[in-house]
């Protein structure tokens, strides 16, 4: 189980995610992921009735991903608030298989979430260029 302080609660903090957030699919998982202000990362997991009609069965998946999520370090950067969304491929997967499949996804999100930062870096020094040489 992950610790109360690295999940995702409540359900505004999932709205925000599913409207503001960056995203990233392979074939049977996927993660939004959005800047919280905080110093650590929080996780939050679906796992939906169209994967299986059986709680037991969507619960196992949720336990794989949590497990996962609390023995790596997936989220390299701090301060993320991160939904996994799992398809429905995901019940005929083995656990390592979906380890990899995270691994790949965050390997994904972090890419992007370099690029927004030195996209965002690059601006701020053009700026404060322009402000000096002015």
């Amino acid at each position: 189980m992950l610790a109360r302080d690295k999940r995702l609660t409540k359900k505004k903090d999932f709205d925000r995610i599913f409207k503001e957030g960056i995203s990233f699919f392979n074939d049977f998982l996927g993660a939004k992921i959005k800047e919280n202000n905080l110093k650590k990362n929080r996780f939050g997991v679906i796992v939906s009735n169209k994967i299986s009609k059986k709680a037991f069965e969507r619960n196992k998946i949720k336990r794989q991903i949590k497990n996962i999520i609390r023995n790596k370090n997936l989220l390299k950067n701090n301060g993320f608030d991160c939904v996994i969304i799992t398809l429905p491929v995901i019940k005929t997967m083995k656990f390592k298989s979906i380890e990899k499949g995270l691994d790949y996804v965050f390997f994904r999100v972090e890419q992007k979430i370099n690029k927004r930062i030195k996209k965002s870096f690059n601006n701020d020094n053009q700026v404060l260029s322009k402000n000096i040489i002015t």
